[in-house]
């Protein structure tokens, strides 16, 4: 009778679900990047003509070329438009068109503006792109569609082009086989103009100006600009505009005291003073004007010193070729952005400061509109941010400016949109193209740990008086914790999600709140909160660099929740506090080498050094060569990956079908070397034990393209690469080959091997025990992909109990994928179908073929730009690991390779569970009595 009732009772719950609902934007996060947008490539624009609202488009320094909502700057498309040729890049879109058209290295392509998809693409064979303009103005043959393009190639033969609008196809072209460097491009009522440099005998340049027909090409007019005894480089040109009512030619003399300007198509230079206030010294001088064809010819010349910076105003009449002053902006402490805007033919300037932005028009210096400017979002711990470069877009109703948006460049790398001094929404664009990344806990749970380790190394009496402090001052915590827990409750008892923000930095019990310290390659570090959706914390410039360089620095943790930042090519040390970006007193004594990870004591260190392996000791001034290892004649090393220091193992074997056990080869020093014989197209992999220098396995080979990206990654007793094999081969065909071994002490099952009869076991010397000990037995089994991988990790948890994922980025497809273990599992039966003993183990038939599953991508539906590296770190939950990939893109996000075994879904209905609890307690109250008294009864009863 009770086993009934609880059943009846126990079928009113619902059913269990073996996979809880999808987690996807929830659990995950993605920082969708562009790089720093650069100005000469950054315009608002409507995507169309009629469009009441424009898109920000921009090409970055990363060449992504994209479009941004200005209204809460997401991304509305982008495309990677990077090219192993480009030097420079342009960003061009007609007024009232469509599309806009990109030029990066010899490379010319049409996007359209609405959707980002491409309507065409042109290349030169002969060189790379050199600029870049639309034709605004067109001749009386050309139907109405999309403008052309003009392109000017920097071959040795510099050719100017004019390609078709809605094909890109050449219509005409012109040779400039004079032997000057090719400078710009002009496009204007007045025609087409070709700007050259030629060299003269003592070393300066002077300007040459071509004019060309529009509708054939043909030269129809040449002339030289006497700008030889200003000219020594090109540095020195200011701008040459293009587009605009009129363009101009502006440039300084060799001490940046005057201004010349040149008026395209007349040969006389103006010369406008520009010389600094109060005897202080010019460091930069720019020049911002319209780019509008209808638009006044008026132009700004802003001057920036060390301490301030002004700005000049001149007006050009076009039927005497003056150019006059018009008016002075005051000069303003500190640094500043001009953006130009064009509403009609009225010309707007835009000035953008630490404090405040301001409007004013061309005509008159009286200021139209004036915002204080708060500061930008994410705090800059190396300086006070300032702007660096704008653009802007202004509404102008009786004469006054109604309201202006800017997205501007501040120097900590944010690009903000700002509407009437308001910071709209912020960018955090210098974490384009992070190189280094690394876990760190939360300072919680370091100072718990520091104090854990206190009391365990001291007496029962002290450690007892330690322990009764530290609980009284978590004391101070105790109003606060009282304070949330209504709703904690309510939450928990609602029955509906019981997610909760996690922007602060307080730990959590399934350890989902942590820090990711990243390092970019200008020299930026940055932390962000893996349990607050990536918030970033702080921001920092850390080392200064030119604009070639690009730092790669190693990031390890260190104790007390800092992080120790080495850069071996500038001698540079630091430590880093990750809750805060505050620099930390570095100990010298302290030892950097690579640490054991259970003892703690260090071990062999390692690098790849004139191409070949060198092991030494670690931690001393002048460590001693151990071992090297050198690949066969003609190979270079592509990579060293050795096997996670904090790599759990919950198994020593594995359990087959019929209750044996392959004993797995666990060796903490594993090192997977892979290196490729360019000339045969050969690769070939090592596997080396780290300590001794031995080479345990190894695996070659051919066909393989060498050019591509060939990547590994090795976890526990298993490891993989893979590489894509050369279609030049006859005998082969195009295709991604993804390869798993496994490494077992013996190929019989419930055998040790030698190592199991061996008395002593040396790690620097293997060999010396009783039978090959140095080499395990290898599983192992090739897979054809559908993509290439250009970086592999493996999911950790905290016991490595639950299985583990292989994680593989996919550039082709932009995705990051979790391939489960058992699908790649090299045991899997070859031309059979598994024997109940192996089905119980989850072997399935050998299929030479793995098709990546929807369910696998980790990215879902999004698109993970420039992914060059991936790490993970175990949660408080066995069944659940960390993940957080970088490069250009930040994504983080956490799987559970076996599902949530330990903790309830979100969905899970907790005020269900209550009230049948309950209801359970109130039927055993209720039938209690009864059952006791029938009991009773059946006593007194006369058989």
């Amino acid at each position: 009778m009770r086993l009934h009732a609880l059943l009846s009772l126990a079928s009113l719950l619902p059913s269990a679900l073996a996979v809880f609902a999808d987690d996807a934007y929830h659990v995950d996060y993605h920082h969708a990047l562009l790089g720093l947008p650069q100005q000469h490539t950054s315009f608002f624009q409507q995507p169309y003509a009629g469009s009441k609202a424009a898109l920000i488009y921009t090409l970055s320094d990363k060449l992504v070329l994209g479009a941004v909502n200005p209204k809460d700057g997401h991304i509305v498309w982008r495309q990677s438009l990077a090219s192993s040729d480009a030097i420079k890049s342009w960003l061009r879109a007609g007024q009232g068109q469509d599309t806009v058209v990109a030029a990066v290295g010899s490379h010319v392509t049409a996007w359209s503006a609405a959707d980002g998809r491409l309507v065409w693409s042109a290349e030169s064979l002969s060189g790379p792109v050199q600029d870049l303009e639309i034709i605004e103005i067109e001749d009386s043959e050309v139907s109405a569609g999309p403008k052309d393009v003009l392109v000017l190639f920097n071959a040795s033969t510099p050719v100017v082009s004019r390609l078709d609008g809605k094909t890109g196809q050449v219509k005409w072209s012109f040779e400039d086989e004079s032997g000057d460097a090719p400078l710009q491009v002009l496009a204007s009522g007045a025609g087409i103009h070709y700007v050259s440099l030629h060299t003269t005998l003592l070393g300066g340049l002077k300007i040459k100006v071509v004019s060309l027909d529009q509708s054939t090409g043909h030269k129809t007019d040449q002339y030289s600009l006497s700008s030889e005894s200003d000219l020594s480089s090109v540095d020195s040109i200011l701008f040459v505009g293009a587009n605009s009512a009129s363009p101009i030619l502006a440039w300084t003399d060799k001490f940046s005291r005057a201004l010349k300007v040149n008026i395209v198509g007349t040969k006389s230079v103006a010369s406008l003073d520009i010389e600094g206030k109060d005897g202080v010294g010019i460091d930069t001088i720019s020049l911002h004007a319209p780019l509008a064809t209808n638009s006044m010819p008026h132009f700004l010349v802003q001057i920036q010193t060390a301490q301030s910076h002004w700005a000049d105003v001149y007006h050009i009449d076009l039927k005497r070729s003056l150019i006059s002053k018009a008016y002075s902006l005051p000069r303003v402490a500190g640094k500043g952005a001009f953006a130009t805007s064009t509403v009609d033919a009225n010309v707007y300037f835009t000035r953008i400061t630490a404090d405040e932005v301001t409007v004013v028009s061309s005509v008159s210096h009286g200021i139209l509109g004036r915002w204080p400017l708060k500061a930008t979002a994410v705090p800059d711990l190396s300086d006070q941010p300032y702007p660096v470069s704008a653009v802007s877009e202004v509404v102008s109703r009786s004469g006054s400016a109604q309201a202006v948006r800017s997205a501007v460049l501040f120097s900590n790398g944010e690009w903000a949109l700002i509407r009437n001094g308001e910071v709209t929404w912020s960018r955090p664009e210098a974490l384009a193209g992070v190189t280094a990344a690394i876990w760190a806990e939360l300072p919680e749970t370091e100072s718990l740990a520091d104090q854990l380790e206190i009391e365990s190394h001291g007496n029962i009496l002290a450690a007892y008086i330690h322990r009764v402090k530290r609980h009284a001052g978590d004391l101070q915590y105790l109003p606060g914790w009282l304070q949330k827990l209504p709703s904690r409750i309510l939450a928990n008892f609602s029955g509906g999600s019981t997610r909760r923000p996690l922007d602060g930095l307080q730990k959590d019990s399934f350890g989902f709140r942590k820090l990711i310290v990243v390092a970019t390659e200008k020299g930026r570090m940055a932390a962000l909160n893996a349990g607050g959706s990536g918030k970033i914390l702080w921001s920092m410039d850390t080392v200064p660099l030119t604009a070639e360089e690009k730092w790669t620095p190693q990031l390890r943790t260190s104790s007390g929740g800092a992080i120790a930042v080495h850069d071996q090519a500038r001698g540079l040390s630091l430590l880093i506090d990750a809750a805060t970006g505050k620099l930390l007193p570095v100990d010298p004594h302290v030892n950097s080498a690579f640490r054991h990870p259970s003892t703690g004591a260090a071990v062999v260190s390692y690098s790849l050094a004139e191409g070949e392996v060198r092991a030494h000791t670690p931690g001393q001034e002048n460590p001693i060569p151990l071992w090297r290892f050198l690949p066969a004649t003609d190979e270079s090393i592509l990579d060293i990956t050795p096997r996670p220091a904090d790599d759990p193992v919950a198994s020593i074997g594995k359990v087959l079908g019929d209750r044996r056990v392959l004993y797995k080869y666990l060796n903490p020093n594993l090192v997977l070397v892979t290196a490729v014989h360019r000339t045969a197209s050969t690769l070939s992999v090592y596997l080396l034990d780290s300590t001794s220098g031995d080479v345990l396995y190894t695996a070659s080979h051919s066909g393989v393209d060498v050019t591509r990206k060939i990547t590994s990654a090795i976890s526990e007793n298993w490891f993989t690469y893979s590489y894509t094999l050369d279609v030049s081969s006859s005998s082969l065909s195009r295709g991604h080959q993804l390869v798993v071994a496994e490494l077992y002490e013996s190929a019989i099952p419930d055998d040790r091997g030698p190592l199991d009869t061996a008395a002593n076991y040396s790690s620097f010397q293997p060999a010396a025990a009783p039978g090959d000990v140095a080499k395990p037995h290898v599983v192992s089994q090739t897979f054809q992909i559908s993509e290439e991988i250009s970086k592999m990790s493996v999911t950790q948890t905290r016991q490595g109990i639950t299985s583990r994922q292989l994680l593989a980025v996919l550039p082709e497809s932009n995705s990051i994928v979790g391939i489960p273990r058992n699908v790649i599992d090299p045991r899997r039966p070859v031309g059979r179908d598994p024997t109940p003993a192996e089905v119980t183990e989850g072997l399935v038939r050998y299929s030479p073929v793995v098709d990546f599953d929807p369910k696998w991508y980790l990215n879902h539906k999004r698109e993970v730009f420039g992914i060059v590296g991936l790490i993970t770190s175990p949660s408080l939950l066995e069944s659940t690991s960390l993940i957080f990939a970088y490069g250009l893109d930040l994504f983080g996000t956490r799987v559970t390779p076996s599902f949530s075994f330990d903790v309830l879904g979100k969905d899970f209905n907790k005020l269900q569970m209550l009230a049948t609890v309950v209801a359970l307690f109130v039927g055993v109250m209720f039938v209690a009595p009864l059952v006791r008294r029938k009991q009773i009864n059946s006593r007194w009863q006369i058989t």
